[in-house]
């Protein structure tokens, strides 16, 4: 990978991370169209990039994450738990047969996107702003589960588990930007203990300028996301999803 190769790998990550249109499936499918060879480092950069986009999070969020209550990270680990069992016994599957896959990526953005086209015509009948219970949270943990596969999206399966369970559009839109937090940090973390001692010092640096580079597109990118979500619905995102996933199958 080069730097400049680096920089705009990072930048889709930024944007797309908290976008329901899968960052994973966008980097397989940009490093594709870049002709970067997939190796176990460009594997673990993708993953340890999204670090960066956390920390957009916290960044914008702060106030609100050191003065929520024990409540609030009650239903984020609660929701976290499925992903969490999900991620650690699928390891070596995600890792060696998913990640990397543009087929399966491609496919799973146009799948994705007939699914949001669904939901967007049932979405207000099923929002009632309640609270939730202890269920509900485990529910959106097992929505986000299916993201292991590229192309589904956390984003947007943690979005759809939240207005299933009776989250209004931007209260389900914030949870899941906070339930990213500790999803994130566990998956970047778990691909450090597997392969930090594989790095070179150029990998490394790599890996810090896409640290960078994804923290300041995500910071942009989720401000706008939330002022859209406040008057729009998710069907521009589905058509997208929808389109791209098809301009990928034809490039692939």
């Amino acid at each position: 990978m080069t730097i400049p190769q680096t920089i705009l790998l990072s930048i889709v990550e930024g944007v797309t991370e908290f976008l329901p249109i899968s960052s994973t499936a966008h980097l397989i499918l940009a490093g594709k169209l870049l002709n970067i060879e997939s190796t176990e480092f460009t594997k673990s950069f993708d993953i340890i990039i999204q670090l960066g986009a956390i920390l957009a999070v916290v960044f914008l969020y702060r106030h609100k994450i050191v003065h929520s209550s024990f409540k609030l990270w009650k239903n984020i680990i609660t929701a976290f738990i499925p992903t969490g069992i999900v991620g650690v016994l699928l390891y070596p599957l995600i890792k060696s047969y998913l990640l990397g896959n543009s087929l399966v990526a491609s496919i799973a953005l146009i799948l994705g996107g007939i699914a949001l086209l669904f939901f967007d015509k049932f979405e207000h009948r099923l929002t009632s702003t309640k609270n939730l219970t202890t269920k509900s949270y485990l529910s959106i943990g097992i929505s986000q589960s299916l993201s292991v596969i590229p192309g589904v999206s956390r984003s947007a399966a943690s979005i759809v588990g939240g207005l299933f369970s009776g989250l209004d559009r931007k209260q389900a839109v914030e949870f899941s930007f906070f339930l990213a937090i500790p999803t994130m940090f566990a998956a970047s973390t778990l691909d450090l203990i597997k392969t930090s001692t594989t790095f070179s010092s150029q990998e490394i640096q790599l890996l810090s300028l896409g640290f960078i580079c994804s923290f300041i597109s995500a910071t942009i990118a989720v401000k706008a996301f939330v002022s859209f979500v406040s008057h729009h619905n998710f069907t521009g995102f589905a058509i997208y999803r929808i389109i791209a996933g098809i301009i990928f199958l034809i490039l692939k």
